[in-house]
C-alpha cells in the first residue's frame, strides 16, 4: 500500500494490497479499495464507495459524492459501487444513489473517458466504452458492451441494450434496443452493430436472424407490437437473442428508438 503523504485518507477506509494513493486525494472513511488499484492525484472518493480490484481512477475524478437530486436526503446511506479492471479517466463523475434505489454501479473491464457524467441511480454493466463527455442522467440503464461515441447525451430512465454502439454527439430521449447502431439527430436505429457482434463471436447465421428480426419490426410500416406479433408469427421459436431483444422491448418504459 502506498499512499502519498498528502492525501487525506480515513482510518476506517479499507485500502486493498499492492494499491497506490496518489498526492492530494480525499478517501472518506465508509469506502473500500480494492487490490491493485491505482487512485491518481486530487481524486475524491465519497462515503459508500466501493473501487474493485485492478483498477486506475485518473486525476480529478469524484466517485460516490452527493447526487444532483433536490430531493436527495444526506442523512440516508446510499451506495457507489466500481467493478474490477475498470478505468476511469480525468475529471469523470459518478454519484452515488438516492433513497429510489441506494444504488449507483459500474460493471467490470469498464472505461469511462474523461469528462463524463454517471448521474445517481445509475446501472452499468461490464465491458462498457463511454468516449469523452459522455453523459448520463439519474436511473439510466447500460446493459454489456455498449460503446459511446464522445458527448453522447441521455435522458433519465432511458435504457440502453446490449451490444448497442451510439454515435458522438446523439441524443436519446428513448430506449436503445440490443446490438443496433444509434446515430443521426434526431436519433434513430441505423442498422446493426455488425462489426461489434462479429468481433464478439457472433455467427453469420446469427446476425442474419437479428438483422431480419429488426427489418421486420422496424421497417415493414407496423408498429412495435404488431412487428413483433408477425415475426413471431414467423418464427414460433425465435432464438435466444431474438427473445432477449423482445423482452427489452416489451419491457421499455419509455418507448425504443425507430
Amino acid at each position: 500500500m502506498n499512499i502519498h503523504p498528502t492525501a487525506i485518507v480515513s482510518e476506517k477506509a479499507q485500502i486493498g494490497k499492492n494499491s497506490v494513493i496518489g498526492p492530494f486525494t480525499i478517501i472518506e472513511e465508509d469506502v473500500v479499495v480494492g487490490d491493485n488499484t491505482h487512485i491518481q492525484a486530487h481524486v475524491f472518493i465519497g462515503n459508500g464507495t466501493t473501487i474493485g480490484n485492478n483498477c486506475k481512477v485518473f486525476h480529478g475524478a469524484v466517485i460516490g459524492h452527493n447526487p444532483q437530486d433536490i430531493k436527495f436526503d444526506t442523512s440516508i446511506k446510499t451506495k457507489t459501487v466500481i467493478g474490477n479492471n475498470t478505468t476511469i479517466r480525468e475529471y469523470t463523475t459518478i454519484h452515488r444513489g438516492t433513497n429510489a434505489t441506494g444504488l449507483t454501479s459500474v460493471g467490470d473491464n469498464c472505461l469511462i473517458m474523461a469528462y463524463c457524467h454517471i448521474a445517481h441511480d445509475c446501472r452499468l454493466g461490464n465491458n462498457i466504452i463511454m468516449a469523452n463527455s459522455t453523459q448520463l442522467a439519474g436511473h439510466v440503464t447500460v446493459n454489456d458492451w455498449a460503446i459511446f461515441g464522445g458527448a453522447v447525451l441521455i435522458h433519465q430512465f432511458v435504457s440502453i441494450g446490449c451490444h448497442t454502439m451510439l454515435q458522438g454527439g446523439s441524443k436519446l430521449p428513448k430506449d436503445a434496443p440490443p446490438y443496433t447502431v444509434i446515430g443521426r439527430d434526431p436519433a434513430r436505429v441505423e442498422g446493426l452493430n455488425k462489426i461489434g457482434l462479429k468481433r464478439r463471436g457472433f455467427t453469420n447465421e446469427t446476425i442474419k436472424e437479428i438483422e431480419k428480426f429488426y427489418k421486420t419490426l422496424l421497417y415493414s410500416g407496423l408498429n412495435i407490437s404488431a412487428g413483433i406479433e408477425k415475426y413471431t408469427e414467423e418464427h414460433s421459436e425465435p432464438i435466444e437473442d431474438i427473445r432477449h431483444c423482445i423482452g427489452f422491448i416489451t419491457n421499455s418504459q419509455r418507448g425504443i428508438l425507430h
